[in-house]
């Protein structure tokens, strides 16, 4: 069976900031777990065109087709490092299928009779590239980027989305299209039976100084930009050209997967549904939708300036640290609140003192007492074993269906849990203690045994980490425990000390 599974394309008029990070980590955990069972594509990018690109080169002083490079590999380069598996990254302002795709979709949606052109005025956020109503106003001002939206008339291409009312909030109520956690599926529910009406889809030409996809059949207009981005995730498949991907990842996938935060919900669970729905395309299996990371109770957010730059976490402290931090502690549904402080004291409580420790005493014990050669079950499994094996049996389900169910906090407590248990197993076993040759393998067997489902749940999480403990088991490329040599390996986890 084939998933499809995407993060948002980010805005490309900065560098990444650590909510872009935790979207990140969020989809290559999630990938890294259903690929155990499917074949997963994973697609990403940068969004790079619309007014606010414009602006932002004009401000920096360069073109636009300049910042939208240097910042796209930015992002490019985080994925890589975090690191994020991508199957295709999209950048929608040089990727001619995107063009082609987004176009093509244009097309469908006009055949469909669900496009026409009117005149329209609105309060318009450069920072939201959205027209806002009233009632998304907070004394004036747009609720996310605190500025006052300015007065716009034009003449634009709108799209019917009136007509995908019904069919949308039955789609979401049947849960054709999941969306995660509940709260934000009757946020929806409530947004769509609450009426819906049609949307701008276009801009002029010439506010926009030409940066953008132009409207098949009308040079006076570009596409809006989120109807253009939001269509990147056929066209990273190639639906409009024919490619096999597209059948394989999205037509006939079992899974088409959104990773979004919930400031972008509207967009990927209203506007992208009804445009596949006229487009005569299959629709989003899922929306994953994640809170904000916040900095002394703020959005971080490029507009306000009150960013945290990962690759400077990154240099301080390491991937994986920064990476375990946002998996272990951060909500997956609910904003939550970054400080140096949290990140190395969970680092350190878990991985350097816990599991790390935990696997350095029980290497150590086999390399002590069996020359490094993990022995066999040559006596009867004891009372102490068979509850840690169960421990380990029953943890280990319940990590992977949280994962199943996107929970990547709950997955990892359950991870903890085990940890937690197979140490207070070697404090009530104290092999070193045992003087019967016999009982001794069956305690270091069972150890190693329940190490290597602890790292087996761990590759979604620290990919890294659980191939240098395989490593550290002598585990690698191996099926049978017995007889594999246990390796004197670096600490798994060296401690970290905050650095300002």
């Amino acid at each position: 069976m084939a998933t499809f599974l995407s993060t948002t394309i980010p805005y490309a008029n900065a560098g990444p900031h650590l909510g872009h990070a935790f979207e990140f980590v969020q989809a290559d955990a999630f990938a890294r777990h259903l690929s155990r069972h499917d074949a997963v594509f994973v697609s990403s990018g940068t969004d790079e065109n619309g007014l606010k690109m414009v602006q932002s080169a004009a401000a920096s002083g360069e073109t636009t087709a300049a910042m939208a490079q240097r910042n796209s590999a930015e992002f490019a380069r985080l994925a890589r490092t975090l690191p994020l598996t991508v199957d295709r990254f999209v950048r929608t302002s040089t990727d001619l299928r995107h063009r082609a795709g987004a176009q093509e979709l244009w097309r469908r949606m006009a055949d469909r009779g669900d496009i026409y052109s009117r005149d329209y005025t609105g309060d318009y956020c450069v920072g939201c590239e959205a027209f806002l109503a009233p009632d998304e106003l907070v004394r004036g001002r747009c609720a996310v980027h605190k500025v006052k939206p300015t007065a716009t008339r034009e003449r634009n291409w709108f799209f019917r989305l009136s007509r995908y009312a019904t069919d949308l909030g039955a789609a979401v109520a049947d849960d054709r299209i999941r969306i995660w956690p509940p709260s934000r599926r009757n946020e929806m529910l409530g947004l769509i039976r609450g009426g819906l009406t049609d949307i701008s889809i276009s801009r002029s030409t010439d506010r926009i100084h030409g940066w953008g996809i132009p409207v098949p059949g009308d040079d006076s207009q570009v596409m809006y930009v989120w109807i253009d981005a939001l269509t990147n995730y056929v066209n990273a498949l190639g639906w409009a050209d024919g490619d096999p991907d597209y059948e394989r990842y999205w037509a006939g996938a079992r899974r088409r997967i959104h990773v979004l935060g919930k400031d972008v919900s509207r967009f990927h669970a209203v506007y992208w549904p009804a445009m596949l729905m006229s487009a005569g395309l299959p629709l989003p299996t899922d929306l994953v939708v994640h809170g904000h990371v916040l900095l002394s109770g703020h959005k971080l957010s490029k507009t306000l300036g009150n960013v945290i730059d990962p690759f400077d976490l990154i240099g301080r402290y390491g991937a994986e640290a920064l990476r375990y931090l946002m998996l272990a502690e951060f909500s997956p549904w609910a904003d939550a609140d970054f400080t140096d402080q949290r990140l190395v004291a969970r680092y350190n409580t878990d991985l350097a003192g816990g599991l790390g420790n935990l696997v350095e005493r029980v290497t150590a014990m086999v390399r002590l007492y069996r020359g490094g050669v993990v022995p066999g079950r040559t006596a009867p499994v004891g009372p102490l074993e068979h509850d840690l094996l169960a421990d380990a049996k029953r943890l280990s389900a319940a990590c992977e269906q949280a994962l199943d169910r996107f929970d990547h906090r709950e997955a990892v407590c359950r991870l903890r849990e085990l940890v937690r248990a197979v140490s207070a197993y070697l404090s009530r076993r104290a092999p070193w203690a045992e003087a019967e040759p016999a009982a001794l393998d069956t305690a270091l067997h069972t150890l190693i045994d329940v190490l290597r489902t602890i790292g087996g749940q761990l590759a979604p999480i620290l990919p890294g980490a659980s191939e240098r403990m395989t490593d550290a088991l002598g585990l690698r490329d191996r099926t049978d425990i017995a007889g594999a040599r246990v390796q004197a390996r670096p600490r798994l986890f060296p401690r970290l000390e905050l650095t300002w």
